[in-house]
């Protein structure tokens, strides 16, 4: 087969490029790598994002600047890895809200979640935690869905930021369970906490460190988890699937990101290092303390996993009709 000078030139462009990117695998990393944290420093994705990237360094001498950038609920951060040079030298911390929450609740995005990223590793999840006050009559989720049906005007839910799992949680919980709510957006947990614990509001779906010291002082009662299997932090509240809603699952999971075309050989010597990274006693001990599930899993799984989390928040915000515009 004869081929024109055009197709020639087509064919050696694509070999140039393949050349390129097994040289640069070979060669990666010869330099400092970006690892982008979409939030403020101190906060519980940037600690675990540091005792990762610190992990990573002690098994491999790769060299680590964990950048914080906050903003617009993670998407300011977020721009910056997908509009990146996709060499291998920039990484994100994904989330279930600026991967899968922001890009249906939001009508303009600065990035494509679902096409300008390359799901690297899946790294943990961490579940909500319905509570109420220690002197609720509510002992039991059955307890708070009756109540719910039965108040006019639904019951007062408390929110740590609109569009979070937390919120999300709750809007699952009663469109499944068929009551209303009315959400009651705070700026951040400990507010939220405190007027719940006033008697302000009726529920809440919170993160475990943040209600966990109110649990242990027998201020607020845990009524159920949004983990697919109970965690050990809290090993006798059950899960929201096994209390009559099979299925329940809202998790606020973190996946390490890279920029879309980041080289394959790259990624998967990364998914290498976050894997082996996950088992070191200081990162076990941080998920731990945090009730975060480790999640493992290749490129493609991750890919998989993050694809499917996209479709299902997809469709509960389209159904909810929320807009955090």
């Amino acid at each position: 087969m004869s081929l024109n000078r055009r197709q020639f030139a087509a064919l050696a462009a694509i070999a140039a490029c393949a050349f390129a990117g097994a040289a640069l695998a070979q060669s990666w990393p010869d330099k400092t790598i970006r690892f982008v944290v979409p939030y403020t420093p101190g906060g519980g994705t940037d600690a675990v994002t540091r005792q990762l990237a610190d992990a990573i360094t002690r098994d491999t001498k790769w060299a680590f600047l964990v950048d914080n950038k906050p903003g617009a609920a993670g998407n300011i951060g977020m721009d910056q890895v997908a509009k990146a040079a996709p060499d291998g030298y920039t990484l994100g911390m994904g989330q279930t809200a600026n991967m899968a929450i922001n890009p249906a609740a939001l009508s303009h995005m600065p990035f494509d979640a679902s096409k300008d990223f390359v799901p690297v590793a899946l790294v943990a999840a961490v579940p909500t935690v319905l509570v109420v006050r220690a002197d609720s009559p509510w002992k039991s989720l059955a307890d708070l869905v009756k109540a719910g049906k039965a108040k006019d005007g639904g019951l007062n839910q408390a929110l740590a930021g609109t569009g979070t799992v937390g919120h999300l949680s709750g809007v699952m919980l009663a469109s499944k369970a068929g009551f209303k709510t009315v959400d009651v957006p705070y700026k951040g947990a400990a507010p939220a906490v405190t007027d719940l614990l006033a008697g302000q509001t009726d529920f809440m779906f919170a993160t475990p460190q943040a209600i966990m010291g109110m649990l242990q002082g027998n201020k607020l009662r845990a009524l159920a988890v949004t983990s697919a299997k109970r965690v050990n932090a809290l090993p006798n509240v059950p899960t929201v699937a096994e209390q009559g809603y099979p299925g329940f699952v809202a998790v606020d999971w973190k996946v390490v990101i890279a920029p879309a075309g980041t080289p394959a050989d790259v990624v998967t010597r990364l998914n290498a290092a976050v894997a082996k990274a996950m088992t070191q006693p200081a990162v076990v001990a941080r998920l731990a303390d945090e009730a975060s599930t480790a999640m493992h899993g290749n490129p493609q799984e991750a890919a998989k996993f993050v694809h499917a989390e996209q479709a299902k928040w997809a469709t509960l915000i389209k159904q909810a009709n929320i807009h955090l515009d």
